[in-house]
């Protein structure tokens, strides 16, 4: 088969991710976020994340203006936390109407995640239509709460095999 852009992205969709709402401060201190699944750890030592942002994203720029992002891998349950930061047509503000806590550096913090990471950027790495962060996590919280997944472009969640 020819690699096209289609095939490309279907052979991907094949793969089951977790999905994350990353968050920052545009350069005017305004919160900002995005839903991202491409997202790996890197190092446990240091402790090292790495997330993908599309290059026409605004999410690039204010994580470079604050040199921060928090990570917040999503519980089943927050679908509409990952459609409410899914890029929209028109620019809809993710957070109008959210209540929403801050980090000791002002960033976005959103309660009841399956895990906080929050990172300070240590590579900024331009790859394609995508810019690469690595961060370096500096904070940290953890629940005990089921994932959201994402496979072949629905949402799904965790099938816990109970015969053992």
């Amino acid at each position: 088969m020819p690699l096209t852009p289609e095939l490309f992205r279907a052979a991907l969709g094949r793969f089951a991710s977790g999905v994350t709402v990353v968050t920052s401060l545009d350069a005017g201190g305004r919160p900002n976020g995005l839903t991202v699944t491409a997202f790996s750890s890197v190092s446990l030592v240091p402790p090292l994340v790495l997330i993908g942002i599309d290059v026409a994203n605004d999410s690039g720029p204010a994580i470079r203006h604050t040199g921060r992002f928090n990570v917040h891998l999503l519980a089943a349950g927050h679908e509409g936390w990952s459609r409410r930061f899914s890029e929209r047509p028109g620019g809809t503000d993710p957070f109008v109407g959210l209540t929403l806590d801050r980090d000791e550096h002002g960033l976005p913090h959103l309660p009841g995640a399956l895990a906080f990471l929050g990172c300070r950027v240590v590579h900024d790495i331009p790859a394609g239509d995508h810019v690469l962060f690595v961060g370096q996590v500096d904070a940290i919280d953890v629940s005990d709460a089921d994932p959201l997944l994402y496979f072949r472009g629905t949402y799904r969640t965790l099938a816990m095999d109970t015969s053992r």
